[in-house]
Order: structure tokens, then sequence, then C-alpha cells
């Protein structure tokens, strides 16, 4: 039996939610799936430590989009596929399947738009193996690397060690840095805190603002690292605080509690799924009405993060 699962969705975050469905998936069918996903998910790395996986065939920009169809076809042609299953409603991936000779195809309904992300594909999944899911991903490392970043960053019982995301896909999704260094001030008088800060290099002004401010001797940056070795230290931490990234969405499938700033995306649709994330919209916003265009940065309470914040570490 070869199972083809094609996610195609640009993000981490986007590829985490998704994991209960894949998991799920491979355990109806007893086969490791081969997964189709954009190589800016991260997926090879995010799912080293699961046991699901057969391969990851990776959509860039050499077999994607419309050009690139011909390419992928005679790729997924070849491997021979039983089964796909297909998180959208796109007809291209609709075609690449009939074209590849793949005999059961399951597949949103076509053209399947604005949706609720994670409601979409428990849906889906459900009715494919006849049982209700949990929306909550439970992510897998192995002990052996969660205890060698113990050893290696020295995690111990004296300090609370808090995860900042303060990074973002654009800046009207970022809570502004003065807030986050207020709030390791503040926190720090509470705690004995060490700040792991979520960055990529792209963000190096930002994680320098933070290196710079009086907390700064207490931050350890995250920019140089990759997934895999970031992933145990992570595990390693009691709490995430930050904006909407894969980080928050990494943290939650770890088991942290989360704060999830949301300032100017769908707070509902990627926060609902996780019983760890714990969502903090614009002030005279609702999750619901938190939406791509809220522009609420400048509305966000700096006491209601920093009391949920001071509740998770108690």
């Amino acid at each position: 039996m070869k199972v083809l699962v094609i996610q195609q969705r640009y993000g981490i975050g986007d590829m985490l939610i998704f994991l209960p469905y894949l998991k799920a998936i491979y355990e109806k069918n007893r086969a490791k799936i081969s997964l189709l996903s954009k190589e800016s998910s991260r997926s090879d790395e995010l799912f080293a430590g699961e046991d699901f996986l057969s391969e990851v065939i990776k959509l860039d920009s050499s077999n994607d989009g419309i050009l690139g169809f011909f390419k992928l076809l005679k790729e997924i042609k070849k491997k021979k596929f039983d089964k796909v299953f297909i998180f959208n409603g796109s007809v291209r991936y609709k075609f690449l399947a009939m074209f590849a000779g793949i005999t059961e195809i399951h597949q949103y309904p076509l053209f399947t738009s604005k949706d609720i992300i994670f409601q979409s594909a428990k849906v889906f999944t459900e009715n494919y193996v006849g049982k209700v899911l949990s929306t909550q991903p439970i992510l897998n490392i192995k002990s052996e690397n969660i205890n060698n970043a113990k050893k290696v960053y020295g995690f111990n019982n004296k300090f609370k060690n808090i995860v900042f995301g303060v990074s973002a896909s654009g800046p009207t999704k970022r809570w502004g840095i003065e807030n986050y260094i207020n709030l390791a001030i503040q926190l720090n008088k509470y705690k004995d805190c060490k700040f792991f800060i979520a960055a990529g290099k792209k963000d190096i002004d930002i994680i320098d603002k933070i290196k710079q401010s009086e907390i700064g001797g207490n931050c350890l940056s995250l920019e140089n690292l990759s997934i895999k070795d970031i992933l145990p230290i992570i595990k390693n931490c009691d709490l995430y605080i930050g904006n909407d990234t894969g980080f928050m969405h990494m943290c939650s499938a770890l088991g942290l509690k989360s704060i999830g700033i949301f300032v100017d995306s769908p707070a509902y649709a990627y926060s609902g799924y996780s019983e760890n994330i714990q969502a903090v919209v614009p002030e005279g916003e609702t999750i619901e009405s938190t939406t791509h265009d809220t522009r609420g940065k400048e509305k966000i309470s700096f006491n209601k993060v920093l009391n949920k914040s001071k509740d998770f570490l108690i």
C-alpha cells in the first residue's frame, strides 16, 4: 500500500495543525505516508522524530505551479501510489492524481476556500477514518535530544524558561519589541527567568534591541539554529509568549502553554485547535473577529499579557 498526502500550505504552523490528520491516515491504512508539501513548511525537519512518514516530496520553484505541473506529474506517476488524500479543493491537484493513475482519490470539495483550517481538515479526515479525532497536535522528538539540550543549555529548576516569539511574517503581525523587553523586565522581577528569542536571521534588528536592553544578559537567540536543534530546546521550556508564528505552533505541539498575541491574523483559526494556546487579541475585538487586516498591534493590553504570563508561571 502506497499512500500520498498533499498539504500544500506554506507555513510551519499550517503543517503542524494538520499533524493529527496525517497520523490518523497513517493509522487507518497501516502504511507510512509520502507527504507532498511546500519546502517552506519544513515538514522534513518537523517530523524527523515521527514514525508515520515515509518521505517528503518537496514543492519548490521547479515543480510547483502551472509551469511545474508536468515535472511533478512525472515524479508522482513513477511512485505508483494507490491512494491520495488532498487537503485542498484545487482542480490542479485533482488532475495531478488522475493523470498519475491513482485510483483512490480523497479530496476536499472542489474550490473550497476561506475555510477554517483545522475544522475542514478534521471533518475531511473523520469522514474517512470513521471516528472522532482530537485537533491537538502532539509532536514527538527523541528523548536523547531533549536530554542533550538540557545539558548544553543548562536548564534547571532555578529559572523559568520562556520562549519569546518576537518575529512574524510581516510588521503588522508583530507586537512591538519594546513590549517584549518591558515584559521580560517585569517577569524577571516576579520570577528568575531566561528568555529564548525565537526569530530568524532576517530579524537581526529586533534581536539586537533585546540583546542591548537591560534584560539582554538573560536572553539567548535561536536565529542561527536549525528546526532540528530548536525543537529539543523548546521542549525544555516552560512557556511561550509571542506573535502568531510557526514557533507558537511548535511550542503548542510540544506541550507548552502558549500565549499567542494576535494583532493581524485569524485568531480562532490559528488558536482554536489547541488547548495549549490562549489567544490575546486587540481591545474591542474577539477571537472570532480578529483576522487579516485587523491591524491591532497598538490595542493589545500589556497588563493582560503580563497577568496571563504570571498565571502560567505559578
